[in-house]
């Protein structure tokens, strides 16, 4: 096991050349929201930007995608008929999905789950997309509900999951309240090695592991319980995936990124934190890295 620490960094934030070009530096697609989960795509799409992708959309059904357009100009949003994700709308995330990876010259990684909402319809939406596409993809929150119950799961570490311990409980069945650090490690390098996926366990200490290796970032904020703060969390890991083969180590990297900005969020905000303050301190936090 090897303890993460702002090193981490450096290889996703060195000073980028004169003749950068869009989409050097990644675009990220978020797929999510619903009727009544509307702002937790903003929060995903914000992270995402602030950790340095150049590009991020948003697909959303209406209501979702009217309120995220409100949080800034910077948020290119597609709207999606009715009030969840639903299978009718499989075929136009997949034109999308390959639409952007094309643009982006392959620099892509997905967000999908956040705000989704837990309707079988929109699970088996998420399964089925999640089947098809062929680049990263984080899936967080309600899109790790989408994979409840369901035996033998394949990904090739294409996909990274980062659920707390309640929400790997419902992806692997197994419980780890209770159990030491050294003990969860051990489980979610096991599941992950099952799965075929990377896994990002948040917790007081985060347990990130694709099966073979395990990193642990040791930097405990409890405010980061609040709500909003693992959208943050699955945006600034795609930003990362979306410009590295090195999964591991890009998730591994924003769990940090999180933590550290969260940190320093606490600082001035107390129990007061919000999400949005912590997407305002990742800049700083990257200044001091270098």
């Amino acid at each position: 096991m090897k303890k993460v620490n702002e090193s981490v960094l450096s290889d996703f934030f060195q000073k980028r050349k004169k003749e950068t070009k869009k989409y050097d530096y990644g675009s990220v697609l978020v797929i999510g929201g619903s009727r009544v989960y509307s702002g937790s795509p903003a929060l995903v799409g914000l992270a995402a930007l602030r950790g340095g992708a150049d590009i991020v959309e948003i697909a959303s059904p209406g209501r979702a995608a009217d309120i995220v357009a409100g949080f800034g100009p910077d948020l290119i949003t597609y709207p999606l008929k009715g009030d969840s994700l639903a299978y009718d709308h499989l075929s136009s995330l997949l034109k999308l999905t390959e639409n952007l990876k094309e643009r982006s010259r392959g620099n892509l990684a997905v967000v999908i789950g956040n705000g989704a909402g837990r309707k079988r319809e929109t699970k088996r939406t998420i399964r089925k997309y999640i089947e098809k596409v062929s680049v990263p993809v984080v899936i967080d929150a309600d899109g790790i509900y989408a994979f409840e119950n369901e035996d033998e799961l394949s990904f090739e570490n294409q996909v990274v999951f980062t659920p707390h311990l309640h929400e790997f409980f419902v992806l692997t069945g197994k419980k780890l309240e209770g159990l030491s650090v050294k003990e969860k490690a051990e489980r979610v390098k096991l599941s992950a090695d099952e799965m075929g996926a990377i896994i990002v366990l948040k917790g007081a200490t985060d347990i990130i592991s694709d099966g073979k290796r395990v990193f642990l970032n040791e930097f405990p904020v409890p405010e980061l319980a609040a709500g909003g703060c693992g959208d943050t969390l699955a945006g600034i890991s795609a930003a990362l995936l979306a410009r590295t083969e090195y999964r591991l180590k890009a998730a591994a990297g924003a769990a940090y990124l999180n933590a550290a900005a969260g940190a320093l969020a606490v600082e001035e905000k107390g129990v007061s934190l919000i999400a949005e303050d912590l997407i305002e301190k990742i800049p700083k936090v990257l200044k001091n890295s270098k």
